[in-house]
């Protein structure tokens, strides 16, 4: 089967669903959902967007967080630019239907978190990625010129590749023609051809155990676009978020959002002991790579499985307001987040780095655009700044948006590409292959490639990875297409390119720490305060 529309958009996070919702004035969009339009990263997200709206706050202030956070190597153009556009990106999200929590006297309600100068987030209670969610659905269901296509799984994007031209010099101007869809109810696969294609997978946090992202995070964009040879950047910065709560066995890990900290927990021993200040001034305050390496340090000196993070000091009432999911889930399993502590433990949480784009948010293959946490805009460096990442989606979703529509008129759909094509292959009766090596990578890549890592670790993971690589491309090769086995060879993709990229990088900064470099390169900083 094959389907033609203007604009082809792979995910339904903020970043997918608020570029379908602009360019659709402009033609006929199909926004293709792994599973259902509520199940995202964004709808995941509970501490909020960054924007500066008040005073004393201002844009030099926030870009220099920013800057801080990122380790020095965020791109200062793309830096300003979000920043920037973020006041209108939130009156888009309010006139959208979008709620964010006020004071009396009709201001925000703004939170501070960790590395932010000022109290800039605004916030929806602590779910603030759901309303945002919830919001742009209700215009994507009502809007005519976007049909929904939920429980399709995007395998491939289509490039000459696919036209038989493998051999000819087109290397350095490679095209997007659309992408081949699996319909997961009927397994067909269908050829959906685009003249802009938008990709807004989300992360990748399954590649490893313990995540806070849902299932569906297996860095399925960034592996389709290294496979096209498209450029990929920055992927050994996997920032590991502090406080997911310690509840072996669920998945995925449930997020304490880093504003409980701004609104002054405390993380704390099992003995009790405030430990934080030993390695940062600013205490629990301090960016998420650092926290994150603090806990781990404390939990491999101690042996504890987890440390605590202490609110018991602060009024009860007030917290139960400011974070019922958190205080509801924490009861459900005996924990009074007002009275008791709560225990935590790092979970991969966001990945910083992706697929590179350009300030247009062009990726490096024509007619091919990507937003959100897939992409690699620059904004975030080494280290993503608390509450960044949904406004980065939004920014580079608008700019893509206007790139694109200003193009429209002059780009064609290319009607030579062939269907999919699975002759020869057979149904896998041996889902155990895939099953287990999902848990070997996942093992390989927390084990090895972790919060702390070191070359002999990398080496090993590289090593038991390749092993993995061969056999999987066997069984995809002869196997009729599955999304499982599709998953599988995209985390074996990702996880390849977060070594490689570790295996590169000769200082420790940000989120990447080794420890056979421990120190940071102050040579390679692009920016200076």
């Amino acid at each position: 089967m094959r389907k033609v529309y203007d604009f082809l958009v792979i995910g339904s996070g903020a970043a997918g669903l608020s570029f379908a919702l602009k360019v659709a004035a402009k033609g006929r969009v199909a926004l293709i959902s792994k599973t259902t339009l509520d199940v995202t990263n964004t709808s995941f997200a509970q501490g909020g967007i960054a924007a500066v709206t008040y005073q004393p706050d201002n844009y030099e202030k926030h870009i220099r967080d920013t800057h801080i956070a990122g380790a020095f190597i965020c791109d200062p153009k793309v830096v300003e630019q979000v920043i920037t556009k973020a006041p209108a990106q939130i009156e888009q999200l309010l006139s959208w239907g979008t709620s964010f929590d006020k004071r009396a006297d009709g201001n925000f309600d703004l939170h501070r978190e960790g590395g932010h100068s000022e109290f800039r987030i605004l916030h929806h209670l602590d779910n603030t990625g759901f309303e945002i969610q919830r919001a742009l659905i209700s215009q994507i269901k009502n809007h005519p010129n976007i049909d929904v296509y939920e429980k399709h799984f995007a395998i491939d994007i289509i490039t000459q590749h696919h036209l038989g031209r493998a051999n000819e010099p087109w290397m350095n101007d490679i095209r997007c023609y659309g992408a081949y869809v699996m319909d997961e109810q009927t397994n067909e696969v269908i050829t959906f051809l685009s003249k802009f294609t938008m990709m807004a997978t989300g992360g990748i946090g399954n590649v490893y155990q313990v995540t806070t992202n849902p299932v569906i995070s297996t860095g399925d964009g960034i592996a389709m676009v290294f496979r096209a040879k498209g450029v990929i950047q920055n992927m050994e910065f996997v920032q590991f978020h502090p406080t997911s709560l310690y509840n072996p066995g669920e998945t995925p890990s449930f997020l304490i959002t880093e504003a409980m900290r701004g609104y002054g927990a405390v993380l704390r021993t099992q003995r009790g002991e405030e430990f934080m200040k030993k390695y940062d001034e600013r205490g629990s305050l301090a960016p998420r790579d650092i926290v994150a390496r603090a806990i781990d340090s404390e939990m491999k000196v101690t042996g504890d499985d987890f440390v605590y993070l202490d609110v018991t000091h602060k009024e009860a009432e007030l917290t139960r307001q400011h974070f019922p999911m958190i205080y509801n889930k924490c009861l459900s399993l005996g924990i009074d987040i007002t009275k008791d502590m709560i225990p935590v433990v790092p979970a991969a949480h966001y990945l910083c780095g992706g697929i590179k784009v350009d300030l247009n948010g062009r990726t490096s293959i024509r007619n091919l655009y990507a937003a959100g946490e897939c992409s690699c805009t620059g904004l975030h460096g080494a280290n993503r700044l608390a509450s960044n990442s949904l406004l980065e989606a939004l920014v580079y979703a608008d700019v893509a948006a206007t790139d694109s529509v200003a193009q429209l008129d002059g780009t064609e759909i290319c009607n030579d590409i062939p269907q999919w094509n699975d002759e020869g292959t057979t149904h896998n009766e041996e889902m155990i292959l895939v099953t287990q090596a999902n848990k070997e990578v996942e093992t390989i890549m927390s084990n090895y490639v972790g919060i702390v890592r070191s070359n002999l670790r990398l080496k090993r993971a590289s090593d038991r990875l390749e092993i993995i690589y061969r056999e999987t491309e066997e069984l995809y090769q002869k196997s009729r297409v599955s999304k499982k086995l599709c998953e599988l060879r995209n985390k074996i993709n990702v996880g390849f390119l977060i070594i490689k990229m570790a295996q590169k990088r000769k200082e420790s900064r940000g989120l990447h720490y080794t420890l056979d470099y421990p120190e940071t390169n102050s040579s390679l900083d692009t920016y200076k305060l």
